[in-house]
């Protein structure tokens, strides 16, 4: 039997959204979440890391059981900001038309809610369950999910199975398990020149034709094709400044800045080797900086997609798509511990104005939940 706690996914969920908790979240809505797990007899272990710029960072490890297989669940209770526009508050939860309307309702606090309240209904010998909510996903995630590896690490916990309620689906509810994901990696150049005046170019040195042609050289690079999981990776110049007002001054430098999503051909620390190098054949004394926000994972088909797939099955009567698109999440940091693969809400309205969640697919999604975590620990 389950716990004598029901958790009704609706109002969990709307606890949750109505906590302002844009990244990096801290506090109530933790209190929450906690309010929630406890009852469901889990060891909550709540801790704060991290300074400014990017924290300080709460984050919350929930573990139920010691024995047996060790059934994770991953998310994050932070969100982006919500903006203006919205027709009813973003952080005043609002159910309109069958729909829960709200900052984080698809990404991801209707996930975690729908989580949480499949826990309730596993039975109490079920084996391990844990939870790995960090309030930093949606930022640099340096004080997030990290940091929650290391705290499970100390503590000898590691699962055998991950699954991380990022909104994977695109049409409806069932239609995509996300096994793998691309790489990131962002670079900034800077090319020093000489300022002077346009009248006597021979006294200055203009940096932007350095730059124009190394930018030309990296644009003309084809990485891959892509392969049989992965999209082919691309380079795209998200930046260029000069910041140069005047009509009659050469700069005196000149910036850039890349962004590459790259499959499982490559790795981050290759990619900036080659990219500087490119850049230094046209402009020696650059600087290149290369910050590697993740690397590119993939779960290869198996028991575990397979297992997914099945509760979606079940449930939806819909075959999900086993898909590597889409931007990185956490499971570039949690897919080194174990097999990890990613399902949750629809995605249309995440990061939109008037982000909402069909209180149908809420329920729909905790009983998925329920089953793939009565499969996993069996």
């Amino acid at each position: 039997m389950g716990w004598d706690k029901v958790v009704d996914v609706v109002e969990l969920a709307t606890g949750l959204i109505a906590c302002d908790s844009v990244t990096p979240a801290r506090g109530q809505v933790f209190d929450v979440l906690e309010a929630a797990l406890v009852p469901l007899g889990f060891d909550v272990d709540r801790f704060v890391t991290g300074a400014a710029p990017d924290g300080p960072v709460e984050n919350l490890l929930a573990v139920r059981g010691t024995v047996g297989r060790h059934f994770a669940f991953a998310g994050h209770v932070d969100v982006v900001a919500p903006g203006p526009g919205w027709t009813s508050p973003p952080f005043a939860p609002e159910l309109r038309d069958g729909l829960l309307f709200g900052r984080g309702a698809v990404d991801m606090k209707g996930a975690v809610a729908a989580f949480v309240a499949a826990a309730a209904t596993l039975p109490a010998d079920s084996g391990t369950i844990s939870l790995i909510v960090t309030g930093d996903e949606e930022g640099p995630a340096v004080f997030g999910t990290r940091a929650l590896i290391d705290q499970m690490a100390a503590r000898g916990l590691r699962p055998d199975l991950c699954l991380i309620g990022e909104p994977t689906c695109t049409q409806r509810l069932g239609d995509m398990v996300k096994i793998g994901r691309r790489g990131s990696v962002n670079l900034w150049i800077d090319v020093p020149g000489r300022q002077g005046h346009v009248a006597y170019p021979h006294l200055a040195d203009n940096p932007i034709p350095k730059l124009v042609a190394a930018l030309a050289a990296i644009e003309a690079v084809v990485l891959d094709a892509g392969n049989a999981w992965f999209q082919p990776s691309n380079i795209e110049v998200t930046d260029i400044t000069v910041g140069n007002p005047a009509t009659n001054v050469i700069p005196g430098h000149a910036a850039a800045r890349l962004s590459i999503r790259f499959n499982d051909e490559h790795s981050g620390a290759a990619l900036v080797e080659r990219i500087t190098a490119m850049v230094h054949a046209h402009a020696p004394l650059a600087q290149v900086e290369g910050r590697i926000s993740g690397e590119a994972f993939l779960t290869p088909p198996g028991d575990f997609s397979a297992m997914v797939s099945a509760a979606i099955e079940r449930h939806t009567g819909i075959v999900p798509e086993l898909s590597t698109t889409g931007g990185t999440s956490d499971a570039r940091f949690l897919s080194r511990l174990c097999p990890t693969v990613e399902f949750g809400l629809p995605n249309a309205t995440m990061h939109k104005i008037d982000e909402a969640v069909a209180v149908d697919d809420l329920r729909a999604l905790t009983a998925i939940y329920a089953d793939i975590a009565r499969t996993a620990l069996a």
